[in-house]
């Protein structure tokens, strides 16, 4: 028996040093690629800049030294801070010949997708080509593909040309099957983001905001396409209607695409455009490797003067966020360090947000509001800057947007989920209370709001929604009627948001930079990115920290394991909020 646990003991001891050793190799061999990545990467004479675009786009990725490697799982798309400053370079690099460009199914915002585009654009003032190729073309890569010169179909792909649709997703259903009662008070005609809880389907009101942002989305990406390929507005409307692209020829013939190709073919065409003969390799460079390609050198790298770029993609809540969320803490410390630093001349705020913690918002805002006092501050919405993701910008100096912006939605809601019967009839749990005061348990999660609690409930909804109001008031000098009658938490596009006064002019994040560069007097100014990235090595070893957690409370808890997370989501939606109506899925 000795000599058993002297063997067990030995055999752990090895076990255990074994680990740790491979964790030093991974660890090892991460910062060896990370290295690698940092090294500059040369272009030659002649070669083509691949956009292919296949997987979703975030305003800015976390550091990934992974990215220019083809390591299935690492390999991820540059965010579109590095997609649009890398198209510019292109278009100046003498050994870039052109682009070509392979869209595929990616979920990717129409605001995104119009970034891109205006920045491509703009590459062709270069003179240089860019050709698209694709061997399924849906609507959003479609409407980012016109901007080529030539647009190419595989002769056995798809093509999708039919309109848009909402698809609304309501969980009322679910909720009553776990006997939990969510308890709404919101103020606003429109704010509807409790809808999916406590209804089954649209409300009139949400049905009739809803049609109106898809059908201005779609007149948007009519008008662009009808533009680019010489067709009409009603042509396109005509296709759409009657489905009358079923096949590849379908789209040739209707001239939706220039010509059906196979890629040997499309590779051919690419050498005559190069200029070069027919058996010399073709030079393709992925997006993610000429990201470490060399600048031509100017005056703005070197200048002193800096345009801070503040990123705010996420929910909003209070503390501290992470590449994901808004952390009222972390993002109010950013801008504080942004106004405090004597060489940012101007801040750039970048939202991407459909809200989150009303108390959130107002925190970040007083920040912008104090960088504001000193320097100029300007806003550039992306896919989303609704509800939270509005009342955090309403006070800079000028707001861009583009025209597919989903903006708006002004108005404040509470919820409350009343989960008496949950912990009763599912888990077997009760609860007993011992209270000095009479309000003492406010707000309880284990019995239904009585009258009075709704009472005080409501009065802080109205107070929250006056002081929204008031902020939008005030910060885009609109008359508080005005903003309370387009507020209700009714969402707008970019291109109604400009006609009533909610956002200043249309443009990209680029277009942002300039303008602050403006405001500041600036000639020369390089742009610095906040927040500071954590290393890669660091996300990796906080990711496997979390996932040691989540594993852990999956075997405590096993079958209420779900249950565990659907209160852990519903526990973040818990107090007064500013958020757009649904997470909308646009088809």
């Amino acid at each position: 028996m000795k000599q058993f646990f002297k063997f067990m003991f030995a055999s752990m001891l090895g076990f255990i040093i074994g680990g740790i050793i491979l964790l030093f190799l991974l660890i090892g061999m991460i910062a060896s690629i990370a290295s690698f990545s940092k090294e500059q990467t040369i272009v030659k004479p002649n070669t083509v800049l691949h956009i292919k675009l296949d997987q979703p786009i975030s305003d800015r990725n976390p550091k990934n030294p992974f990215a220019s490697y083809d390591f299935s799982g690492f390999k991820s798309n540059p965010g579109l801070n590095e997609i649009l400053k890398n198209i510019d370079k292109a278009a100046k690099d003498p050994n870039i010949s052109g682009i070509l460009f392979e869209p595929s199914a990616v979920s990717v915002g129409l605001s995104t997708l119009g970034e891109i585009r205006e920045s491509l654009e703009k590459f062709k003032e270069s003179g240089k080509f860019i050709i698209s190729y694709s061997e399924n073309y849906f609507q959003s890569s479609y409407y980012l593909a016109t901007v080529a010169d030539k647009v190419y179909l595989n002769p056995e792909g798809s093509f999708e040309l039919k309109g848009l649709s909402v698809r609304a997703v309501f969980l009322k259903g679910l909720l009553e099957k776990l006997d939990i009662e969510p308890q709404v008070i919101s103020y606003g005609k429109y704010k509807s983001a409790a809808d999916p809880l406590i209804f089954d389907k649209l409300t009139e009101a949400n049905r009739e905001q809803l049609g109106v942002y898809i059908n201005n989305a779609w007149q948007h990406i009519l008008e662009t396409i009808a533009n680019s390929r010489n067709l009409t507005v009603e042509e396109l409307n005509e296709i759409a209607d009657n489905y009358k692209i079923e096949f590849a020829n379908d789209a040739f013939e209707h001239k939706l695409v220039d010509a059906l190709c196979y890629k040997d073919q499309l590779f051919k065409e690419l050498k005559e455009s190069i200029g070069i003969e027919e058996d010399t390799e073709l030079k393709l460079m992925e997006i993610g490797k000429y990201v470490n390609a060399p600048a031509l050198r100017d005056g703005k790298a070197r200048s002193r003067n800096k345009i801070a770029v503040v990123y705010a993609q996420g929910n909003i809540i209070s503390g501290k966020g992470d590449e994901t969320t808004i952390g009222s803490e972390s993002i109010s410390a950013t801008i504080r360090k942004a106004r405090e630093d004597k060489n940012v001349k101007a801040i750039v705020l970048r939202v991407n947000s459909g809200g989150g913690s009303a108390l959130a918002s107002d925190v970040i805002l007083r920040e912008i509001l104090l960088a504001k006092a000193e320097k100029p501050v300007v806003a550039s919405f992306g896919d989303v800057a609704a509800s939270g993701g509005y009342y955090i910008a309403c006070g800079v100096d000028k707001i861009l947007a583009t025209p597919t912006t989903l903006t708006g939605s002004i108005g404040v809601i509470g919820m409350i989920p009343n989960m008496k019967n949950f912990f009763n009839n599912k888990l077997g749990i009760k609860f007993d209370h011992i209270l000095t005061n009479e309000y003492a348990d406010y707000i309880p999660f284990d019995r239904p709001l009585n009258s009075q609690e709704k009472d005080i409930l409501r009065r802080m909804i109205d107070n929250t929604y006056d002081v929204f109001i008031t902020h939008v008031s005030n910060g885009r000098n609109i008359n508080k009627e005005m903003v309370d009658k387009i507020g209700q938490g009714r969402i707008w596009t970019g291109t109604d948001a400009l006609e009533i006064g909610l956002i200043d002019k249309f443009g990209g994040l680029q277009d942002a930079v300039n303008l602050a560069a403006e405001l500041a007097g600036l000639t020369d100014w390089r742009v610095t990115e906040l927040p500071e990235q954590k290393d890669f090595l660091t996300m990796i070893m906080e990711d496997m920290q979390n996932e040691v957690v989540r594993k852990y409370i999956n075997i405590e808890m096993g079958e209420y394991y779900n249950y565990y997370q659907y209160l852990k989501n519903a526990a973040s939606f818990q107090g007064i909020q500013a958020r757009i109506p649904f997470e909308i899925e646009i088809d």
